[in-house]
């Protein structure tokens, strides 16, 4: 199985539980408690798979290390993958736009967006 069929049959999944029994299901709970339940899990998964990084940083590269960046990485994907679930997005939107992202210097891609915003805000007679 692929990483994209990976993450779309994980996708399908997390629709499926949209409205399931919130005491049957961890993600039904997250999602019928709705945007502040998953969006705290996902601040609590970032903030453990920065610590799994410094962890390794000041402790060497070692395999335990590096799995627990790999498990913590895992588990940050997983909540944000709840999010986009109650945003009616999928996997395969977050891979388009990476795709879209493919050869483009990540320093290019971030003025443009500033660039984008100026463009928006001085159309609208917002000040910067």
């Amino acid at each position: 199985m692929t990483s994209n069929d990976s993450l779309n049959q994980l996708g399908r999944m997390l629709e499926s539980r949209k409205g399931g029994d919130p005491e049957s299901s961890y993600t039904a709970r997250l999602l019928h408690k709705g945007p502040d339940a998953f969006l705290k899990k996902i601040g609590e998964e970032a903030t453990e798979l920065v610590m799994a990084c410094k962890d390794a940083d000041h402790g060497g590269q070692s395999a335990d290390l590096k799995a627990k960046i790999v498990y913590e990485t895992a588990d940050l994907w997983f909540h944000s993958m709840v999010a986009l679930t109650h945003y009616g997005l999928s996997p395969q939107d977050v891979i388009a736009e990476l795709d879209k992202r493919v050869g483009t210097s990540g320093l290019e891609e971030k003025a443009s967006r500033k660039a984008q915003i100026r463009e928006v805000t001085e159309s609208k007679g917002i000040k910067p």
